[in-house]
């Protein structure tokens, strides 16, 4: 199972819900409309088809419940740690919320990909300052786990794709 962790309201329920249509219709270029979405208090159980007969389960678990994440993490083969670059008050927490994923030991061999979310917003933060205020080349550097980085948009399918083939190959059944 994939976990997909984050503060409360960056995207997480968008983008999964992107990739389960996306994965299913083998498309990844013709999305419909933007669904509406709220706040996730729990979690969202989707299955994304990765192969003709393959899928991987990812469960979102929402950004209220991250004092509790940890008891998800005995069955997580990967994760996808999503933060929002639109919202700068938001970052420093993220930040700290993703040194204790990365520190947790059931999630030393866990790959990690940490989706930049809502680049397509006015005012992101770029790149270079998202590694710069999170320090990720140090963070990549001692990681015992492989850490990989995606900006994308789960509004307009920015990077969609990108994050779909990094499923195919790091999370598991």
């Amino acid at each position: 199972m994939c976990l997909m962790l984050g503060p409360p309201n960056v995207g997480k329920t968008l983008l999964l819900k992107r990739l389960n249509s996306c994965s299913s219709k083998g498309n990844f270029s013709d999305l419909e409309d933007a669904a509406c979405t709220v706040s996730t208090v729990g979690t969202n159980l989707v299955n994304i088809v990765t192969g003709k007969k393959s899928e991987v389960v990812i469960r979102e678990l929402g950004g209220c419940m991250a004092p509790i994440w940890s008891t998800y993490f005995k069955d997580c083969s990967a994760v996808l740690f999503v933060v929002d670059v639109s919202n700068r008050h938001q970052v420093s927490a993220a930040c700290i919320l993703l040194l204790e994923v990365l520190g947790n030991k059931m999630l030393a061999s866990a790959p990690t990909l940490i989706v930049l979310n809502k680049c397509d917003m006015p005012n992101v933060m770029n790149r270079v300052e998202v590694e710069s205020i999170f320090r990720l080349n140090d963070i990549v550097q001692r990681a015992t786990q492989s850490v990989h980085v995606i900006e994308c948009s789960a509004r307009d399918g920015t990077g969609l794709v990108h994050i779909f083939q990094w499923i195919q190959q790091n999370a598991h059944v």
